[in-house]
């Protein structure tokens, strides 16, 4: 499948050097580091034979540039979801659950994975169509970032790609932002807006759309925006005409 697997600000470069040789075992080569730290001798021992991904490994200064063309964002976390009213980490798959979701489908995917210490951020956590865990033992949760990586692509590495396309990511971030004007027409809660506007992510990052579903979304959308202003046109007319 198009995967790429995206390093935000790794801290250690021999990590780096061990998720190259995770990614070459089992077949991926798209790779972007944000705001990564000094890849010298130890990174490059440690990719031994992927030296080659870790030489054209592309550094952004952004996550918003690493995902870009990505039509599905997958972040990973260590910390399981247990609120539903927080979102940031629910609903959270599992690698094998995750790996049904995308089978079938062709289009880019990007899986974020965190920093060593800090993992992801709120904001880049709401980056994502999706969040996957992966299960460990009580005893000692976290996982190394290079095991990590290992364990989501051997899964991801028997995902047979199908003919199903998904949206464009301009498409689907049009769509977002449509929603999100949605919201603002209706006079919805500003309280409750930025929770929602990440619900409604999650719900059509887990649909995995094609274009036409994106397109008859947003038709379906710019009706109700017209209804909407059309109402309250006539109410305003309705109000003068009182006057």
């Amino acid at each position: 499948m198009d995967l790429r697997v995206v390093l935000v600000e790794p801290l250690y470069q021999g990590n780096v050097g061990s998720v190259t040789r995770a990614m070459k075992n089992f077949g991926f080569s798209d790779l972007i580091l944000v705001n990564p730290c000094k890849l010298e001798g130890e990174a490059r021992a440690m990719s031994s034979h992927a030296r080659d991904l870790l030489e054209s490994a592309r550094k952004v200064s952004s996550l918003e540039e690493a995902i870009e063309d990505c039509s599905i964002v997958i972040g990973t976390t260590g910390i399981a979801g247990s609120r539903f009213d927080l979102h940031l980490r629910v609903p959270g798959y599992t690698p094998g659950e995750m790996k049904d979701r995308l089978s079938g489908i062709d289009g880019k995917v990007a899986v974020l994975f965190g920093r060593e210490d800090n993992g992801f951020t709120k904001e880049e956590l709401k980056k994502c169509d999706m969040i996957m865990t992966i299960p460990t033992s009580d005893v000692y949760p976290v996982m190394n970032l290079s095991h990590a990586v290992a364990v989501v692509l051997y899964e991801f590495s028997s995902i047979v790609s199908g003919d199903t396309p998904l949206a464009d990511p301009f498409d689907i971030r049009l769509l977002y932002d449509h929603l999100s004007e949605l919201l603002d027409d209706i006079d919805y809660p500003e309280h409750k807006k930025e929770k929602t506007d990440l619900m409604l992510r999650r719900i059509f990052g887990r649909a995995c759309l094609m274009p036409r579903e994106v397109q008859t979304l947003r038709g379906i959308l710019r009706k109700v925006q017209r209804t909407c202003q059309a109402e309250d046109e006539q109410q305003g007319t309705s109000a003068a005409n009182d006057d």
